[in-house]
């Protein structure tokens, strides 16, 4: 009997976030692919803090939207961070190149602030134009980006939108927990309340993509509102909402692509710098892992001991178990054809449940002994 109780807590803990999974795949729509764009003005701002390996790859894309779009004017400000490999020499050839690309003049890292947020709030200023994307050096953009997303945002009246680019990811220790950000958007953000509602709590954002309204950018305090996190994808459109601004999502996972990182080693420590500020207390830290160990973990167990035990081998519970199992890889395997990610990735599903619990709370005990850091910079403690 308690294997019953334990089986139908499991399902009542996995069936809202997989029933809100299936009604935000439809919400999360598409870029547009036809229609005119209003006559707009865009700068894309890169920061860049030793990516002689990424960032002419990343312009020269940049550059490439912007032609096709047409935009009456495009410039792409890159900002310098502090570097010491070949990124300034780099900057310096590309802007000979073309005077669309400009390097915003680097200033030492100002006490309390997070280096990629003094970065962009220095390029927001520089900027001359109506749009700003902020983006990262490592993301490629397809030509018809920077149509599409203005053509998404035109549709959607947002002040700020953002998007999941498409993961790239080479190794299964990639696969263990990049795949699980698309998985965790659509799963537990309330897409319908967002568009319904300013409520901070009911938004979401990517910090690898954001495109926003300078002026709404300026109205909501700039990056300067959140100097020193290193989440900006849950803080910008936060600050935004308050500011009375709204804020939006749509899939391009056709515009623009993207390796956040390369291997397990370096993906644990991306995931780590930032995993416990995105969900911002101990409170909802336990009850995620919870949900995750419960619904996600334990039917394992469940069907283990089901098979092992004969006295607890009744067809019908073992049928229910699979159940469980199974609906949460399911949405995962149809989540991985639309946003092209491995399907190995959702063979593993299990151990990278295991991972992103361990890595939520190893972020945690980095943030709570302040080792918390990246690209040797230690970051402020998470507000609790």
């Amino acid at each position: 009997m308690i294997l019953w109780i334990l089986i139908l807590i499991a399902l009542a803990m996995i069936l809202p976030g997989f029933l809100l999974g299936w009604v935000n795949m439809r919400r999360y729509r598409v870029a547009p692919r036809d229609g005119d764009v209003e006559a707009t003005s865009v700068s894309i701002c890169i920061p860049a803090r030793n990516e002689a390996k990424n960032i002419e790859a990343c312009i020269r894309s940049a550059l490439a939207a912007g032609d096709q779009a047409g935009a009456p004017a495009l410039e792409v400000l890159v900002y310098d961070d502090q570097s010491d490999d070949e990124t300034p020499e780099i900057l310096a050839r590309l802007s000979e190149e073309d005077s669309r690309v400009q390097s915003v003049p680097t200033q030492p890292l100002p006490d309390g602030w997070n280096g990629k947020q003094h970065a962009c709030e220095r390029m927001g200023h520089a900027a001359t134009t109506e749009w700003l994307l902020f983006t990262d050096a490592d993301v490629r953009f397809e030509p018809d980006m920077l149509r599409r997303s203005m053509l998404a945002q035109q549709r959607s009246k947002a002040e700020l939108i953002s998007t999941v680019p498409r993961e790239i990811t080479r190794t299964i220790g990639e696969m263990m927990l990049i795949p699980l950000i698309n998985w965790v958007l659509l799963c537990y953000l309330p897409m319908g309340m967002m568009r319904s509602s300013l409520n901070p709590s009911a938004s979401a954002a990517v910090g690898q993509f954001i495109l926003c309204r300078r002026r709404s950018w300026r109205d909501s305090g700039g990056h300067a509102q959140f100097r020193d996190t290193m989440h900006d994808g849950v803080k910008m459109p936060r600050a935004f909402r308050v500011a009375g601004h709204a804020t939006d999502l749509f899939d391009g996972t056709d515009l623009v692509s993207c390796r956040m990182y390369r291997g397990f080693r370096e993906t644990w420590a991306g995931f780590a710098k930032n995993a416990y500020e995105g969900l911002g207390s101990v409170g909802l830290l336990i009850t995620v892992t919870l949900l995750h160990v419960v619904g996600h973990l334990m039917p394992w167990g469940i069907l283990a001991w089901a098979l092992a035990v004969p006295e607890q081998r009744n067809p019908w519970l073992i049928a229910l178990t699979v159940l469980v199992i199974l609906l949460p890889m399911l949405q995962r395997m149809v989540m991985a054809r639309r946003f092209r990610q491995p399907l190995l990735g959702v063979l593993i599903h299990p151990f990278a449940i295991m991972c992103l619990i361990a890595v939520q709370w190893w972020s945690f005990h980095l943030d709570r002994t302040g080792r918390r850091q990246w690209r040797g910079r230690r970051a402020s403690p998470a507000p609790s």
